[in-house]
């Protein structure tokens, strides 16, 4: 388990959903997906300072992972696109951090692997490329959207989500990127 950081002063003076304001997080926690073996600068750059690395999938090489891993403890599930050197990464995973439990799942909408577990706050997701953040059935919902390779004419994102006393505050950040950027790991 990693422990407390330092509340990071970049953190913007954020609304949570109870509409009260509070500027100070105990833990930063980066989320990623659908980086299909591209690991680009910029999401490392948005990464950079976080205490843990979630990677809800098609991660597309051990290389992604390695580099995810210089940065926060990574948790990691496998992707439809992710074969046989991923075969040892769960198709799901929930993991309780900061407070919170999280469970990880590549494709929402596959009812192959049943509902997410009943005490799950956070469920954190990929497959579309297409970001989202979202509450259902009273969990938030976050879709970090593509790190990777640009599909259609979707923008390359990852997601921050600040723990803070009031709860978990998550924007989806959008990458410049640039061609120089888009090396395969």
């Amino acid at each position: 388990m990693v422990g407390r950081s330092a509340p990071d002063s970049s953190i913007p003076q954020q609304v949570s959903l109870d509409g009260t304001q509070s500027p100070l997080a105990f833990a930063k926690i980066g989320l990623i997906s659908d980086t299909h073996g591209l690991l680009r600068s910029e999401a490392l750059s948005e990464l950079q300072g976080c205490d843990a690395i979630l990677h809800a999938g098609d991660i597309g090489n051990i290389e992604v992972l390695n580099a995810l891993g210089t940065l926060a403890p990574v948790t990691a599930i496998r992707g439809n696109n992710d074969l046989a050197w991923a075969v040892d990464l769960p198709d799901t995973i929930d993991v309780s951090l900061y407070g919170l439990r999280f469970w990880l799942i590549h494709d929402i909408n596959d009812d192959a692997f049943g509902p997410p577990p009943a005490d799950c706050e956070v469920i954190v997701c990929g497959h579309s490329h297409r970001p989202n953040i979202q509450t259902a059935d009273g969990r938030l919902v976050v879709n970090p959207g593509s790190a990777g390779p640009r599909r259609f004419n979707l923008p390359i994102t990852v997601a921050i989500m600040h723990v803070m006393a009031t709860g978990p505050h998550t924007e989806i950040r959008v990458l410049s990127v640039t061609s120089a950027s888009a090396r395969k790991r």
